[in-house]
């Protein structure tokens, strides 16, 4: 074999190797893109202090497949009633539990829950003034801005299904100042 011979096969073979390696990020990024994470942006201000207007975050696809969602967990899910609209709101009630907003505070089965997400006391506890008992497979959610959201307090949105989930924000990506994982 001639020299030049020698080199066009490396040749080839390299190109062959790169093209390979480029197909298969392809593929990585194809499989991550569509069943791992997604990339969605906040709007408005129904989750501020948590999250701001414009914020971009990556959508966790998988979690949820394996385990249940939790207590104060951030979720992305869409909007009955406008196609390709999503709302990020975290999750208060869990399946079976009884929840009612009553004076600005929430209530679970009947004790005050302890937490520290909300912005503002609530001044509108809207379909919540009166208990709710969530179904097997149902949560309530809200807004960390509790009285500029629309969250499961309007008839509009209401109780969020499991299978309504896509999944959980996990981590934001932009602005870069304020990277990091979701709390």
């Amino acid at each position: 074999m001639k020299k030049g011979e020698k080199k066009k096969k490396s040749i080839i073979r390299e190109a062959l190797g790169w093209i390979f390696y480029v197909a298969l990020i392809c593929c990585v990024v194809y499989l991550v893109v569509n069943y791992v994470g997604e990339r969605t942006e906040a709007r408005g201000e129904s989750m501020y202090p948590a999250l701001n207007d414009g914020d971009q975050l990556i959508v966790d696809m998988v979690s949820y497949r394996f385990t249940d969602p939790k207590r104060f967990d951030v979720i992305v899910f869409p909007f009955q009633y406008q196609e390709d609209t999503y709302y990020i709101k975290r999750i208060i009630g869990l399946p079976g539990e009884t929840v009612k907003i009553e004076d600005g505070v929430i209530y679970i089965n009947g004790e005050e829950l302890e937490e520290s997400y909300g912005y503002e006391e609530i001044r509108n506890p809207g379909l919540a003034s009166s208990e709710i008992t969530l179904g097997e497979q149902e949560y309530f959610v809200l807004g960390d801005n509790r009285n500029d959201s629309t969250d499961s307090r309007e008839p509009s949105v209401g109780n969020i299904s499991r299978d309504e989930i896509i999944g959980r924000a996990l981590l934001r990506i932009w602005p870069l100042s304020s990277f990091g994982f979701i709390a």
